[in-house]
């Protein structure tokens, strides 16, 4: 028995007891695990000596790698020099993959994204126009539109093209926001793949990013704003983190990813970087992605997300929500580190509550960090303050060696 991939050579093989079993009814399985990308066969005839008759084979692969875009599962049989009788008595297959062509399905339907024809989103942004550019990314450029069909103002990303980590986002993207669906996420609309043109449409929201109105001054938010942009966005991790059957890690949570609606509610966006994973696992190795500033040490040193390096981009985030600077600018040894911009009018209890959760969220030891139930019980009140160390913490620990990462001690 053997694993071949795309050649007459097996990449892996095993010795089979067929000889000794003609005409006996066996068990096949063949499954894949995408995480760990592994390629596994097993055998078992039945009979009651299971441990001898079983054959067992494995091998790590990529499938993304070998497999086209869409691809048949099929049987076939040979016998050699001998007549032999091959006989499927039955099959079954299962997978926990949702394709764009089931989204596109069940869109239809009225259940969630739809696919697009280019010549719509050509339409809606007057041929992506530069007058209807709404930002620019490392991956593609963002695009205000509208879709007359369904009367609606949307915003419209385009992929650009030749650029294989844009793709792979965009993958991401269909794949993990079209499950979601939380008030505090920005709705994913649709998507279209046209050729080498990949592109997502998005709800408009049209006051922009937070990071236009705390960094760049586009308007001054008052604190009551603030308090609940930063509550609306740990509801969002709440939602990601605890209350769906698998885990969402965002990876990459930042000023500029927090949309702002017309009332000026929190909703977080981009989840081109997001990661499933099981609750009941621990760190995950993703390969180094994000930003820097909002980083966590441990990410940023072993490339491993995980729910606890999300609450430190939280933390991040409501430090410059309340500083109103960008973090790398932030000096909390001054007294004076409440945005200037608020002219004392903003609630006393309520800084303090969130200035707090913040350094408790981007405490260096994850272990030390709360889970995003625990930092939302202490805005809403609803907990004790923590006891925070009087001085900075730095962070100690020793990173495994892997192929992308190294030994460092801070």
């Amino acid at each position: 028995m053997g694993i071949n991939i795309n050649s007459l050579s097996s990449a892996n093989f095993t010795a089979w007891n067929a000889s000794f079993h003609s005409g006996e009814s066996a068990d096949a399985w063949v499954s894949y695990n995408a995480t760990t990308q592994m390629l596994s066969l097993s055998l078992r005839y039945r009979t009651e000596n299971q441990s001898t008759d079983n054959t067992n084979l494995c091998y790590k692969v990529d499938l993304k790698e070998v497999l086209p875009e869409k691809a048949t599962i099929g049987f076939s049989g040979s016998t050699g020099f001998y007549a032999e009788k091959h006989t499927i008595r039955y099959w079954n297959f299962s997978s926990s993959l949702t394709t764009i062509e089931e989204r596109e399905d069940s869109s239809n339907k009225g259940t969630g994204p739809k696919r697009f024809p280019l010549r719509d989103l050509a339409l809606a942004t007057n041929n992506f126009s530069s007058h209807q550019k709404l930002g620019e990314g490392g991956f593609g450029c963002v695009y205000k539109g509208y879709l007359s069909r369904e009367g609606i103002m949307v915003a419209v990303k385009k992929i650009s093209q030749g650029s294989k980590q844009g793709k792979k986002e965009y993958m991401t993207e269909v794949k993990i926001i079209s499950s979601l669906r939380h008030r505090k996420l920005v709705q994913l609309i649709g998507w279209c793949h046209d050729k080498t043109q990949f592109l997502l449409v998005y709800e408009f929201m049209p006051n922009g990013s937070l990071d236009s109105h705390l960094f760049f001054k586009k308007s001054i938010i008052k604190w009551d704003v603030r308090y609940n942009v930063a509550a609306g966005l740990a509801l969002a991790l709440l939602y990601l983190h605890e209350e769906r059957e698998q885990c969402v890690v965002h990876h990459d949570i930042k000023a500029s990813n927090i949309m702002l609606d017309s009332g000026f509610n929190a909703k977080l966006g981009d989840f081109g970087l997001a990661r499933l994973m099981d609750h009941e696992l621990d760190l995950k190795t993703t390969g180094l992605a994000g930003t820097l500033g909002y980083m966590a040490p441990e990410y940023a040193t072993t490339g491993k997300a995980s729910k606890e390096s999300d609450v430190y981009s939280f933390g991040v985030v409501a430090l410059e929500i309340a500083c109103g600077k960008k973090a790398t600018e932030i000096k909390l040894t001054q007294t004076q580190s409440l945005d200037q911009m608020l002219k004392n009018e903003f609630d006393p209890k309520e800084v303090e509550h969130l200035m707090m959760v913040g350094l408790w969220c981007s405490h260096p030891d994850r272990s030390l960090r709360p889970s995003i139930r625990e930092a939302i019980q202490v805005l809403k009140f609803e907990g004790a303050l923590p006891d925070l160390p009087t001085r900075m913490p730095v962070p100690i620990y020793c990173a495994t060696m892997t192929s992308n990462s190294m030994d460092l001690v801070h």
